[in-house]
């Protein structure tokens, strides 16, 4: 066998064992960038006070992803939340949301479906012990007390003090030994309108006509004794 030959065997065995080494390193660089379970993490949180459900793929191969959530009870799915999603991953994480007013502590199974991967996050997602929007006591609280409305009656009017009280209220008259008028008698007597005011004044009238007449007869009688 020449030289020759065998430096050529030599260099094909090398050619060999090089493409083998090169093959099994981009076997192994292709598995670890194709996707994987591990990659994908999901969290619940709120917007606002409605709860949300986001899942990150953090896939740096951006293999295409299609997610699907179900809210689980007793270890059976109880309903699918919304319609799958899809998402190409990045080293950075790229996320979908999934809208789910969640209530606290509940459990969600979190599928995937990304090239050879077709398998569940682990473990499952289970929610915080407290929810977005605060539920509000069933206690009704007391109503405020109304504020009294004001009467609307007529305030008392101030009484006019009575002719009896003014009278009552004069300093009391001396007494007098005089006999006093009859009740009904003084009013009418200080104001001449007495029914018996006409009698005395005819009665009086008379009276000075007969002195009159008496004096006037005397004086003659003397007259006529004193010329005799």
């Amino acid at each position: 066998m020449s030289i020759t030959r065998r430096s050529a065997r030599r260099s094909v065995r090398i050619l060999g064992v090089a493409s083998a080494t090169a093959a099994l390193a981009l076997g192994v660089a292709g598995q670890a960038l194709a996707c994987n379970i591990s990659e994908f993490k999901a969290e619940a949180k709120c917007d606002g006070d409605k709860g949300v459900i986001v899942v990150t793929d953090y896939d740096a191969s951006a293999t295409p992803a299609e997610i699907t959530v179900f809210l689980e009870n007793n270890g059976a799915d109880a309903k699918q939340v919304g319609e799958p999603q899809k998402v190409k991953g990045s080293a950075d994480g790229t996320t979908v949301t999934f809208q789910e007013d969640w209530k606290p502590d509940a459990t969600y199974r979190i599928h995937v479906k990304a090239g050879r991967v077709d398998d569940d996050v682990t473990p499952n997602l289970v929610t915080q012990s407290t929810a977005c929007k605060k539920e509000e006591s069933s206690t009704p609280s007391a109503p405020a007390s109304p504020t009294p409305k004001p009467s609307k009656s007529t305030p008392a009017s101030t009484p006019t003090p009575s002719a009896s009280v003014s009278t009552s209220s004069a300093p009391a008259a001396p007494a007098s030994n005089a006999p006093s008028p009859a009740t009904g008698d003084s009013n009418l007597a200080e104001t001449g309108a007495n029914s018996n005011t006409g009698l005395i004044a005819g009665v009086a009238g008379a009276l000075v006509v007969v002195g009159g007449g008496a004096v006037y007869f005397g004086m003659r009688r003397r007259g006529a004794k004193a010329g005799s």
